[in-house]
């Protein structure tokens, strides 16, 4: 069997910036370094009027196909991960795939079209779903379009409003793949939660403290389940670590853990334990809440080590490059945490041929999913291929009465009648509604 995983990316950022330390900060009388230093996030992206996760979704989806010379022909399933859905029963993948036979001279009536949803980590899913219906032999040589995309907005005034953004990714899936290639081996750390939400609501309801302890716990239990058929993991072992990202600060908590987990009995571990000791185990301890509190001591002295923080700027620092000035994508966000550490890569020309990345996916509700990735030769022209550094320069900045417009227009409980803030080129939008009230798309020259 040839190897499988993704031959290509691309990426589609919404076209409106929101600064947060020079334009949201002052507006919500707070200091700016809660946001840059506490969440480290500097920016968050924004749909113009005219856009939304099925125009986000199907301008990465045709820039990825045009680039890739690409027909409907050589594509066998549609696949979209979103949290944002408007429609419970028609998936995005049709909305997208109408979008795409608008401008391709052939259609996608032969392709198998779905919607995943388990919040952030069904873009993951949806990769798997791909990964696998290639592996059983069912795609007769075509590849498969996996398609994140979301708009992750916030009641107004919520604690998570500072984390909201909006973009795409879209990857091909195929047979001997130009970029990566994605591990037999999976982990998987799952449990019924309720971290983060959204009953029939279109803005979630979050419990922040719990959100972060779930998530944490899940990753955990990911690492180790990964580890029970791949092998023990090391730090060395993996030239970057993308993580689920809904705001950098959370994932620089999760490093902190992985990093404790994976030099656990190495010689890391023996390293610095000349300075703060070797880790506590449950074992020595007759109390569980004492065996907690010295693992809470423990990790604070091992963040403080030069061999953690030489290794965090080396994996981790890298895949968050691009989320900073973006904020967070939902099911795209651990994606964008690839393309970044990528991006990185190229930019120090470092050779990632034959390197590992471990990436960590994650979904409120709650589940966490590791998996490894090999980098492959052709890697280079794929990355140098994005475009996101000439979308994120192009962005339009709005000014804090301008998102509260563009806030109220993407909110489907209000009515909000305002002119787009951007002219639209080369590109989907959304038109007006249909004679069922659907939305309904089209091409602009």
């Amino acid at each position: 069997m040839n190897s499988v995983g993704i031959d290509a990316v691309a990426v589609h950022a919404g076209k409106l910036r929101l600064d947060l330390a020079e334009t949201f900060a002052p507006a919500m009388d707070e200091d700016p370094g809660k946001y840059t230093k506490g969440l480290g996030l500097h920016a968050s992206s924004f749909p113009d009027v005219e856009e939304d996760i099925v125009t986000m979704g199907a301008n990465a989806a045709h820039k990825l196909m045009e680039r890739k010379g690409l027909t409907p022909e050589d594509i066998g399933r549609i696949d979209v991960a979103t949290e944002s859905a408007f429609d419970n029963a028609k998936p995005v993948s049709t909305y997208i795939a109408g979008c795409l036979e608008e401008v391709f001279e052939d259609d996608f009536h032969h392709a198998n079209k779905g919607e995943r949803k388990f919040a952030c980590i069904s873009g993951t899913q949806s990769l798997d779903d791909a990964y696998n219906w290639i592996r059983a032999g069912r795609h007769r040589g075509r590849a498969a379009l996996v398609i994140a995309t979301d708009t992750a907005l916030y009641a107004r005034g919520d604690a998570g409003e500072a984390t909201q953004g909006a973009g795409a990714v879209a990857m091909l899936i195929a047979e001997d793949p130009d970029l990566v290639e994605m591990s037999l081996e999976q982990g998987f750390g799952s449990a019924d939660e309720t971290d983060f939400l959204k009953p029939n609501q279109q803005f979630p309801s979050v419990d922040g403290k719990r959100s972060v302890q779930v998530y944490l716990a899940r990753m955990r239990e990911a690492l180790a389940d990964y580890e029970s058929v791949a092998g023990q993991t090391h730090p060395d072992q993996f030239e970057y670590i993308p993580f689920h990202t809904p705001f950098p600060g959370m994932v620089r908590k999760a490093a902190l853990f992985g990093y404790r987990h994976m030099i656990r009995d190495t010689d890391i571990e023996e390293t610095v334990a000349t300075d703060i000791g070797r880790q506590p185990r449950i074992e020595e301890f007759d109390d569980e809440s004492q065996y907690h509190d010295a693992v809470r001591e423990y990790m604070d002295a091992l963040k403080e080590t030069d061999a953690y923080g030489e290794w965090y700027d080396r994996a981790i620092e890298p895949t968050l490059d691009i989320a900073r000035h973006v904020g967070n994508w939902y099911t795209g966000s651990v994606h964008v945490a690839r393309a970044s550490a990528l991006r990185r890569a190229r930019e120090e020309d470092i050779d990632m041929a034959g390197k590992q990345l471990l990436v960590g996916s994650y979904g409120s509700g709650a589940q966490a999913e590791i998996h490894a990735e090999t980098v492959q030769e052709n890697w280079t022209d794929e990355i140098d291929a994005l475009d996101i550094d000439e979308q994120l320069t192009e962005r339009r900045d709005i000014t804090f009465e301008e998102y509260e417009e563009i806030h109220d227009v993407h909110n489907h409980d209000k009515e909000a009648d305002i002119d787009a803030f951007t002219t639209p080129s080369e590109e989907f939008v959304r038109d007006g509604p249909g004679p069922m009230d659907e939305r309904t798309y089209r091409y602009v020259e």
